[in-house]
């Protein structure tokens, strides 16, 4: 059909204009706005703490702690966010991070992340994922996915039940081939961000290899490319391979006087 190159070609011009580099060098897809996500992650994070519990406040002093010393090394474009975090009650040994700066661990991952160093590798990680802009790129992947394969329906004439059972392959094709592995990148490189924050923080950098043999003997995963997240030992050798440098980052700053302290409940 005559409008699909039209349509195609306007894909191609916001694709090119839209593309930013992560902290690693990594060229990225990012369409949204930084104040429409940040507002996402705002009103998104105010239903976390409506939903769920929050822990005592020993637990949520340890946990601002330790954010408070890795906010403070970051430049101050990224440090000026209004990052704020908060421990909830749960037995899910799970973090997650928001666009904005808002972040979330609850106690579960408290029980597996035993000293502040290793909770430091939690913390820098979920702050990795919110300066690398991986919400908007997620979002973006989506967005630009989604409307691949409905200009490829339209052009190839799939109206019918087999049309709509081969594009339902297709988006099976699209969500284990592009959105997962993409996904599985963003934790990656979270990885690398994160251990590079944690050291100049003054945290061991070592205790992120600790933090993941203790999520190793916690339980099981799904296989690897059904999973948004690499396995525990693909991640544990991604820190092993960054690790040198991460212990020259860390020495610097503890030469420097870093050396932070929070007491664990």
């Amino acid at each position: 059909m005559r409008w699909i190159r039209p349509i195609a070609m306007t894909a191609l011009v916001l694709t090119l204009a839209a593309c930013t580099t992560s902290p690693t060098g990594r060229q990225q897809l990012t369409l949204m706005s930084d104040s429409q996500l940040n507002e996402m992650g705002r009103e998104a994070f105010a239903q976390y703490q409506q939903d769920l519990p929050a822990a005592g406040q020993a637990h949520q002093r340890y946990a601002q702690c330790v954010a408070n010393a890795i906010v403070a090394e970051l430049p101050e474009r990224e440090r000026d966010k209004d990052w704020q975090i908060r421990v909830f009650e749960s037995e899910q040994a799970n973090a997650f991070a928001l666009p904005g700066g808002y972040m979330g661990v609850n106690t579960g991952l408290l029980d597996i992340a035993k000293t502040q160093d290793q909770l430091a590798a939690v913390v820098g990680h979920e702050i990795g994922h919110v300066i690398a802009n991986h919400a908007n790129e997620r979002v973006s992947t989506h967005t630009s996915t989604q409307l691949a394969l409905s200009v490829l329906g339209s052009a190839s004439g799939m109206q019918g039940q087999g049309g709509q059972q081969l594009m339902g392959a297709l988006g099976l094709g699209a969500q284990y081939g592009i959105l997962l592995p993409f996904s599985r990148r963003h934790e990656s490189e979270a990885d690398v961000v994160g251990l590079r924050l944690m050291a100049d923080a003054g945290f061991d950098p070592r205790a992120s290899l600790a933090l993941w043999e203790n999520m190793s003997a916690n339980g099981g995963q799904p296989p690897e490319w059904m999973s948004t997240h690499p396995s525990h030992g693909q991640r544990m050798q991604g820190l092993q391979a960054q690790m040198g440098s991460a212990m020259s980052r860390y020495e610097q700053a503890r030469q420097a006087g870093r050396t932070p302290n929070c007491p664990r409940p």
